[in-house]
């Protein structure tokens, strides 16, 4: 079985491209933190990189930024390639599902994602007048 679920936070703006055949492809790495500290009390962190396909990586893509926190499930692929007559090899999650978790720490008054949030207070509520005006 092949199947990584992570958490953690973006390390840097997503890199969207798209394929010869025009199929999105987003990537970006996300940094998380061991559960156990160094000798010297230093945390340790890994820095995962992802590989997100089709309309989920425009989505990523559109919505993620520096910083911005999202849980990751996919699977673990290993590839090389060769670059200036050296093999290179490269380890990554190839995401099937991204889901957006949390803001930058530094977002302002946006929630991160494009839309400001505004709290509702229980008076601008209207109440309704029967059952067949609720929307499901």
């Amino acid at each position: 079985m092949n199947k990584a679920i992570l958490i953690g936070r973006l390390t840097k703006d997503p890199e969207m491209n798209t394929t010869s055949t025009g199929i999105d492809v987003c990537r970006f790495t996300i940094a998380i933190n061991r559960t156990y500290k160094d000798a010297n009390g230093n945390e340790q962190t890994d820095f995962i990189p992802i590989v997100v396909w089709r309309n989920q990586a425009a989505n990523c893509g559109k919505y993620l930024t520096k910083g911005s926190q999202c849980a990751v499930t996919g699977t673990i692929q290993t590839r090389s390639y060769e670059k200036d007559g050296e093999k290179k090899y490269v380890t990554e999650v190839v995401a099937d599902n991204v889901e957006f978790l949390a803001k930058p720490q530094n977002s302002g008054t946006s929630d991160g994602y494009g839309y400001n949030k505004k709290p509702e207070k229980i008076d601008d509520l209207t109440p309704l007048e029967d059952d067949s005006q609720l929307p499901f």
